[in-house]
This record gives structure tokens, sequence and C-alpha cells, in this order.
């Protein structure tokens, strides 16, 4: 249950944007399990600074755990690179932190995790665990069937893989969207856990639904409650 709390609030809210430019945007999320009788609620947005640089927020909370993520990212030549990469739970067990500094004059990645150092070495396109969201977003709106991404959690280093499924509509908060699901990509002799997620084809592609199956059978959904891409509201048929 806290591996898959811990993702929920990790994909609560994958960020609206086209895949030629970055939008700031706000969107907030309601999240249902079907086992507990719990629910929580997400909030992310991505504003551009006077530096030319865009600040990715998120925060997460529900009745028995909080989080808070946020990333600095330079967006060059239709590239994402993190600059630095904040994290911070309480609750749900134990209390977790990472800061994270990407430095490209010495192509490391550096902070701590916890009281534990992080010294890893920042390959090409290498990308923190909010900001592979914003990538996969631009990506599905690009058009693309498949993307992979290396993505620095902390100490750790890891690959993730997803795949597009199709075209599906989507019953939102916010009314009916044409949606493109897509899926993550396990190696099922490793995992059997189920991650599904849903991309509006419209307003630059923004996260309208997420389903997670645990390898014990628990099920939980998160939906678009309601969100604003460059200002505009929002709104399915």
């Amino acid at each position: 249950m806290r591996r898959a709390l811990l993702f929920a609030f990790a994909l609560f809210a994958l960020p609206a944007v086209q895949a030629a430019d970055l939008h700031p945007f706000s969107a907030s999320y309601t999240a249902d399990w079907k086992q507990l009788p719990m629910s929580g609620s997400a909030e992310r947005s991505l504003t551009k600074n006077d530096n030319g640089s865009w600040t990715l927020n998120f925060k997460a909370s529900m009745m028995i755990a909080s989080l808070t993520e946020t990333s600095v990212i330079q967006f060059d030549k239709d590239a994402l690179q993190p600059k630095s990469y904040t994290f911070e739970r309480g609750g749900l067990g134990k209390a977790k932190k990472i800061n994270l500094d990407f430095d490209r004059t010495t192509n490391k990645v550096t902070g701590f995790e916890n009281k534990d150092p992080v010294n890893v070495t920042l390959e090409s396109g290498m990308l923190d665990k909010s900001t592979y969201q914003l990538a996969l977003q631009r990506d599905v709106a690009a058009g693309k069937k498949s993307m992979s991404y290396r993505v620095v959690e902390g100490t750790d280093v890891d690959t993730y893989d997803f795949r597009v499924i199709g075209p599906e509509k989507v019953q939102t908060k916010a009314g009916s969207i044409d949606a493109i699901k897509v899926e993550r990509v396990r190696d099922p002799s490793q995992s059997k856990r189920i991650t599904q997620m849903w991309f509006a084809k419209d307003w630059g592609g923004i996260l309208v639904a997420l389903r997670q199956v645990e390898t014990d059978g628990k099920e939980y959904n998160i939906m678009l409650l309601d969100g604003t891409v460059d200002g505009k509201a929002v709104k399915g048929s």
C-alpha cells in the first residue's frame, strides 16, 4: 500500500504542455482507493521564472500522508534540463527528503537522500522524478508510441519505459475528454504491477486519469478535478 500511495502522489498531476513549447498550467486531482476508505487530493503547477527557467511544483495530501516536490528546469532547444530537485514526504511510515543539484559543467548530480550523499554521473537526457513526467507528457502530445527515460531517484538511477495503447474517451470531473491511453512497461517476471494513464488529446495533453493495480490486487484511481492551461479552464464535452 505504501508504494502504491507514493506512486499515486508522484503521478497525481502530470503537467499540461504542447510538444513545441512549455505553457504555464495548474491542475487539481482527486483520488479514490477501492479497498480502503480514504481519499486524497493533489495540486501541480508550472510557472516561468524571470530568468527564463521553469518551476514545477507539486503538493499532495491525504489523511495519513503528505508530499511536496519542486523541480527547477531549463528548457533549451526543445530539451528539458533539470537544474535542481527537492522532495519531502511526511507521514505513512518513514519521512524522506531528497535534494539534488544537476551540474552540467562537471556532469554530476550531487546532493542527499536523507543522510546519504548522492554523487551520480549526469548522463545526456537524464531527468529527475518530477521532470520525467513533463517529458512523458510532451512525448505523448508529439505522437510518440514508446518512450524511455533515465531517472535519478536519489542515490539510485532507473529506466522508466512507457508505451501508447490507443485513443479512449474518459469521463472526468471536467467533462468527457478524448484521451490517449499510455501504459508503464515492466518486466512481468520482475513485477506484476499495472500502471495506466490517460492524456487529453487537447489541452496540451494534460493527464486526465490514472489507474494503478498493485501486486496484492489493491487498486486506486485518480481523476482530473479541474485545471487551466495558459489561464484557460480545461473543459470536456
